[in-house]
C-alpha cells in the first residue's frame, strides 16, 4: 500500500483513494462540470419553451418535455455526484450507497420509457392520421407519462430490492460504493423489448413516410380515397419522425455499449471503472438531446432567443406564435 493514500488509514480494509496527477485531475473536473452545466442549461431551455409556449403543448411535445426533465436531473443532480466520485472516496456508508444509485436507475429507465411514448405518438400520427387527433390527446399523452414514472420508480425498487436488505454486499474494501442490479431479467425489460418495439414501430413509419414521400414526388392525383386516407401525412408530421428517428438513433448509441456488455454474460458493477464509463455515456446522452432540438426543430430555435432576451416575462408571452 505503499504509495497509495488510503480511503481510511485506521482500517486495513479501506480502498485506495483515487490517484491522478494534479493536471489531469483539473482537466476531469472541467471537462464533465462543463458538460453538466450545458446539459442542465439546455435541457432547462427545453422545459421553460415547451411549459411556457401554449402553441407547444402538444402531446408529443409533452413526451420531450418529460424526456428533458430526466435529462435535466441528471445533470442537476447526478453528474456533479458522479464528478465527486472520480477523485474523492465514498463516506456515506453502504445503505446511502444503494439509495444513491436509485435515482440514476430511474432517470436511467425513464428515458427509454418516453422514447417507446414517441415511438407510438409517431407511429399513429403517421399510420393513422384520421384517428391521430382523438386518440392522442393532451390527457391520454399526460397519463401515459406519469404510468412511465410510476413503472420506472417501481422496476428500480424491484430490482434493487436485496440490495436494499444486504446494502454493501458486493463492496471489495470500504470506501468504494458498488451495486451489483445486473441480470438477464433486467437487460429484457429494460432493453431488448422496448428497443424491438422501436425498431419495429419506426420501420413501419419509415415506410408509410417513404410512400407518401414517393406520392408527392409523383404527383400522384387518382388515388383512392382508401390509400388517400392511409398515406396523406402532413410534410410536417414525417419531418417530426425524422428528428425523432435521430433522437432513437442517438440514444442506442449511447445506451448500447451498457447492454452489449451485460448480453456478454458478465455482471457489471455500478461503480467500477468500466461500468462509470459506459454509464457516463448513457449521461452524455442527456446533453445531446437538446441539441438534437436545436438542429432540428426550428421552435426550439426561435423560443431559446425569446428565453434569453427576457421576452417571456411580458405579459401574454405565451401566446406567441413559434410554430
Amino acid at each position: 500500500m505503499e504509495g497509495f493514500e488510503l480511503c481510511f488509514p485506521q482500517l486495513n480494509s479501506s480502498c485506495r483513494k483515487p490517484k491522478r496527477s494534479h493536471s489531469d485531475t483539473v482537466l476531469i473536473y472541467i471537462g464533465l462540470c462543463f458538460i453538466s452545466l450545458l446539459t442542465v442549461t439546455l435541457n432547462l431551455l427545453v422545459i421553460i419553451s415547451i411549459s411556457h409556449f401554449r402553441q407547444l403543448h402538444t402531446p408529443t411535445n409533452l413526451f420531450l418535455l418529460s424526456l428533458a426533465v430526466s435529462d435535466f436531473l441528471v445533470g442537476l443532480v447526478v453528474m456533479p455526484v458522479e464528478i465527486l466520485l472520480t477523485t474523492t472516496c465514498w463516506i456515506l456508508g453502504d445503505l446511502m450507497c444503494v439509495l444513491y444509485y436509485i435515482l440514476p436507475g430511474i432517470l436511467i429507465t425513464a428515458p427509454i420509457g418516453n422514447i417507446v411514448l414517441i415511438s407510438v405518438d409517431r407511429y399513429v400520427a403517421i399510420c393513422y392520421p384520421l384517428h391521430y387527433p382523438t386518440k392522442i390527446t393532451l390527457k391520454v399523452a399526460t397519463i401515459c407519462i406519469l404510468l412511465c414514472w410510476v413503472y420506472s420508480c417501481l422496476y428500480i425498487i424491484i430490482i434493487m430490492n436485496d440490495n436494499l436488505k444486504q446494502p454493501g454486499r458486493d463492496i471489495s474494501c470500504y470506501g468504494e460504493c458498488v451495486v451489483n442490479i445486473t441480470g438477464s431479467a433486467d437487460i429484457v425489460v429494460s432493453f431488448i423489448i422496448p428497443i424491438t418495439v422501436i425498431i419495429v414501430l419506426y420501420m413501419r413509419v419509415f415506410v408509410v413516410a417513404l410512400s407518401q414521400a414517393r406520392a408527392i414526388r409523383s404527383h400522384i392525383a387518382n388515388v383512392s380515397l382508401k390509400h388517400s386516407k392511409t398515406v396523406q401525412v402532413k410534410k410536417s408530421e414525417i419531418k417530426a419522425a425524422r428528428t425523432l428517428g435521430v433522437l432513437v438513433v442517438v440514444y442506442l448509441m449511447c445506451y448500447c455499449p451498457y447492454y452489449c456488455v451485460s448480453l456478454s454474460g458478465q455482471n457489471l458493477l455500478l461503480g467500477s471503472s468500466i461500468e462509470s464509463l459506459m454509464i457516463f455515456l448513457i449521461y452524455f446522452n442527456s446533453c445531446l438531446n437538446p441539441i438534437i432540438y436545436a438542429l432540428y426543430y426550428p421552435w426550439f430555435k426561435k423560443t431559446i432567443r425569446l428565453i434569453v432576451k427576457f421576452q417571456i416575462l411580458q405579459p401574454g408571452s405565451c401566446e406567441a406564435q413559434i410554430l
